[in-house]
């Protein structure tokens, strides 16, 4: 009996501290070691409802049901576009500060400037001219993944996406690298901004070229197609498609469609962007940076943000009620659930901050709204522009009085209204009169307004939180609900109602507990909230609120 006695003892002196190792290990250490952000672009709030039943248990059912989901996540600002919405998710304020305020916008003297364009560096590893030739030169404020670093030069810090524009404006100033993709050669490629050469590991993943697996894939439905009960039927009527043919139902032969591209002169591989192999892809990658760069092994809390932006270019293409954006999310499900089951086993879920969110949102198909008799249709800019610059030669004489327009703003030529003698607030408001007679327009505001006017709420305000002083147009223009400009693609989003900038936010992992918070949330209360978590300094123009219920 004392035998066993002294055996059992034995045994839990051996068993015990490994099992107290073990407990210790799942405790969530004071900062987190890696902090992710997931943007899944153009993501709809409503498609995690929508879709909800058809998720399977361990993707955005997981997370959500063991995070702090914020229901009530708007932007508060007008042009909810492609790159204002990266910069405000990582400065933690709005366009009107951090200055990105659109994918595009007219200097004084006409230039158009992209969002992330700087000439005087070139790309890594790419075969476009332009391509690469991107840096954050043009953010005005510091971002959440600059102040990581600040805080810590040992944290290391990274950013992804297809999108340069992604991945740039959320990797930040100081970044220690920063990856987007080229669809010319297939590679991951950089800026000369943040590297001389591409690491070792990237060439040899890119030398891989596992693109090729997913192009040699047919795009066809998870589920049988009747039973996308969430979509309209396949039909495809208003839809724009894809490839150079623009396919509109399925299935896709992505082998089929690319070489076709390829005949027509198109970029073979841009394809991959414009179906959902794209987000596998995409994670793909993202992966094998988190391993390679050993992130969240110390610690040095590290950062690293993955931008999903397939889902943008399918839902411009095809719809937010298409059976392709569905079928989409239901594969970007099962992308979530392989990328939580590694962080599990790499990191650990106690030992990662994930925070899940997008960018904004899209409009219906203009033309299936009609159908149903809802308030709905299509600006033609271009023509009404055309009208504007003939009115204001007949009434001011013949001259360039307009030097650009771009998504809903007017760039005025500022140096000929000067030499005519009249006053810039006289051209714009003029312009403003006429332009507001067009079919679909709902408002029309002039700088001058913006500047002598503080608006404290309504769609005002959010066109306010749009326009920086240096850089927005004389006049912009705010469409009527339902309404989008007259674009290449299907749908578009550029405008203040919830279609647009109702976005999800779901927090997880670290310290994060299951609750869900009801109250309203903006799009520049995610930075600050980080910075809140990790007791670090807020970005340097943030104006956002931190989530505070997210730790009471």
């Amino acid at each position: 009996m004392l035998k066993k006695i002294i055996f059992i003892l034995l045994i839990l002196q051996i068993v015990t501290p490994n099992l107290f190792a073990q407990r210790k290990n799942k405790i969530p250490p004071e900062k987190p070691k890696l902090i992710v952000t997931i943007v899944v672009e153009q993501m709809r709030f409503e498609y995690i409802d929508r879709f909800w039943h058809k998720f399977e248990k361990k993707g955005f059912k997981r997370l959500i049901g063991e995070g702090t989901n914020c229901k009530n996540t708007n932007i508060n600002y007008m042009f909810t576009q492609t790159s204002p919405g990266i910069a405000t998710i990582f400065t933690g304020t709005n366009p009107s500060v951090h200055g990105i305020v659109a994918d595009e916008w007219h200097k004084i003297n006409g230039d158009l400037v992209k969002s992330v364009y700087d000439k005087k560096v070139f790309g890594i590893g790419v075969t476009q001219k332009d391509l690469g030739k991107s840096s954050p030169k043009n953010l005005l404020t510091t971002t959440i993944s600059d102040e990581i670093k600040i805080s810590d030069k040992q944290s290391k810090v990274f950013s992804i996406s297809m999108d340069e524009k992604s991945a740039v404006l959320a990797g930040g100033h100081i970044a220690d690298g920063v990856f987007y993709w080229d669809d010319v050669s297939g590679n991951w490629v950089s800026s000369s901004f943040y590297y001389d050469s591409l690491p070792n590991w990237v060439t040899d993943f890119n030398n891989k070229k596992l693109y090729e697996t997913y192009l040699q894939k047919q795009w066809t439905t998870l589920l049988p197609i009747e039973e996308y009960t969430e979509s309209r039927n396949d039909t495809a009527e208003y839809e724009y498609g894809i490839g150079s043919n623009r396919q509109k139902t399925f299935p896709y032969d992505l082998g089929q469609i690319s070489n076709v591209t390829t005949k027509n002169k198109i970029k073979k591989y841009n394809i991959l962007t414009m179906v959902p192999y794209g987000n596998n892809f995409t994670k793909d990658f993202a992966i094998s940076t988190i391993v390679n760069e050993n992130l969240g092994k110390d610690e040095h809390t590290d950062f690293i943000s993955v931008s999903f932006s397939a889902t943008e270019n399918i839902g411009q293409r095809f719809g937010p009620f298409s059976v392709e954006v569905e079928d989409t999310y239901l594969r970007m499900d099962k992308e979530i659930a392989h990328f939580l089951s590694f962080i599990d086993d790499f990191v650990g879920k106690e030992n990662t901050l994930i925070i899940f969110t997008s960018n904004h949102g899209v409009s219906e198909i203009p033309y299936y709204s009609a159908q149903k008799r809802l308030p709905s249709g299509q600006f033609k800019g271009t023509y009404s522009i055309a009208l504007l610059k003939s009115y204001l030669n007949a009434l001011y004489g013949e001259g360039d009085w307009i030097i650009g327009y771009k998504n809903q703003q007017i760039f005025l030529n500022h140096t000929l209204i000067e030499t005519s003698k009249r006053t810039i607030q006289e051209v714009q408001q003029t312009v403003a009169d006429f332009v507001l007679q067009f079919s679909g327009v709902a408002n029309v505001i002039t700088s001058t307004q913006m500047m002598q006017t503080n608006f404290s709420e309504g769609t005002f305000a959010k066109m306010q939180n749009s326009y920086n002083q240096k850089r927005s147009g004389d006049v912009m223009i705010n469409l009527k609900p339902g309404w989008i400009e007259d674009v290449t693609y299907a749908t578009f989003s550029n405008s203040p109602y919830t279609y647009d900038s109702h976005v999800p936010l779901v927090w997880y992992g670290w310290k994060i507990k299951r609750k869900t918070i009801y109250k309203n949330i903006g799009l520049e209360d995610i930075a600050p909230s980080i910075s809140s978590l990790l007791n670090i300094s807020f970005p340097n123009g943030y104006s956002g609120e931190p989530i505070y219920e997210i730790w009471e």
